[in-house]
């Protein structure tokens, strides 16, 4: 076979020059394997959050429902990008075959166990079969395959976690990755989504930067989850408020941090039109990072100059430099967050 182009453009069949992620279909044929490219046997596909809970929502919970809409979503695009939410999420799978260009400059080797860090929303995907859906953990376990170019990141399973825990924190390890760059030492930070477990994991991190004068608050939709949140340990305060309630959500700031805005808002959220949750309680200057894939950036920026706030605002870019290395390291240091990975990912 010939080379494709590192970026995977060769697989896009429509709109001829778009890069795979933003194309409307993409060529899934595995019985050809460029050679610079990578082929898995696909064990489980971690659906992006804001994505699974589209499907999960529109199709009534029902699992079949769900099953023939990632079938139809597949069928049409040749990936698993989810039309409403432009997201997809990543996969877990063995390496079956390595084109001849990557042989000797990569570190697999056919039969290594990886998860792939690049979004299923740019990954050529086949599903035969989809065994189970894991409807609290947004997994689905399918027999299938895919594509990873040669631009494509990775993260070979390590032999200290089992295969579901791995994937359950790779899938969201751009959110406390960015946390510890973001966050400084006395800082005040809110998190949205911090009952899930990129907010948890986020909320950990933030913690640890922010040392013993920074302040941790975590959003709660109610008392119970709060409970649950405040038992881990490592928010100091729990903001209960409903996330697309902005004015709730900023005065229940303020009573909390005794009327101060705060430097840093993290969006975890899996819902729509929480922006102005985050962009009202952080301060001029601050910064609002959203990592939440139902984010709509012209919501957040017209909604920021609506009400006058001079924010610094990230996107939630999935990639964040060893950010692999940087979770499954959190796991390691914290046995509390372990623990609940450990009993809820399996």
């Amino acid at each position: 076979m010939v080379q494709g182009s590192k970026f995977g453009v060769h697989r896009v069949i429509a709109p001829k020059g778009a890069l795979p992620q933003n194309c409307d279909k993409l060529d899934n044929n595995m019985d050809v394997l460029y050679d610079n490219e990578i082929l898995i046997d696909v064990q489980s596909l971690n659906i992006d959050s804001a994505s699974f809970h589209q499907i999960k929502e529109s199709c009534g919970a029902d699992e079949e429902k769900m099953k023939a809409r990632m079938f139809e979503i597949v069928e049409m695009q040749g990936k698993h990008r989810n039309p409403d939410t432009g997201s997809g999420g990543m996969l877990l799978g063995k390496v079956e075959k390595i084109g001849k260009d990557l042989e000797g400059k990569i570190d697999l080797k056919v039969g290594d166990k990886i998860a792939t860090l690049v979004s299923l929303s740019l990954t050529p995907l086949r599903i035969d079969k989809i065994h189970k859906l894991n409807m609290n953990i947004d997994r689905a376990d399918i027999t299938g395959k895919a594509i990873l170019f040669e631009s494509g990141i990775y993260s070979k399973i390590p032999e200290d976690f089992s295969e579901a825990v791995a994937l359950a924190a790779l899938d969201v390890a751009g959110a406390p990755a960015q946390t510890a760059k973001l966050v400084k030492p006395g800082q005040k930070v809110l998190i949205l989504g911090a009952t899930g477990k990129s907010g948890m994991m986020c909320a950990y991190e933030a913690r640890k930067r922010a040392g013993p004068t920074g302040l941790i608050l975590g959003n709660a939709r109610n008392e119970d989850r709060a409970k649950y949140m405040m038992e881990y340990g490592f928010c100091h305060k729990a903001v209960i408020a409903n996330a697309k309630s902005p004015i709730d959500i900023y005065e229940k700031t303020l009573e909390a941090t005794g009327g101060e805005e705060v430097d840093i808002v993290i969006n975890c959220l899996n819902v729509p039109d929480c922006e102005m949750s985050c962009i009202l309680p952080c301060k001029d200057d601050g910064i609002v990072y959203f990592f939440s894939m139902a984010t709509s950036f012209t919501k957040a920026a017209l909604g920021a100059e609506g009400v006058g706030k001079d924010v610094n605002m990230i996107i939630g870019n999935g990639y964040c430099k060893d950010h692999a290395e940087i979770t499954l390291e959190i796991l390691r240091e914290s046995p509390i967050l372990r623990k609940m990975f450990e009993e809820k990912y399996v």
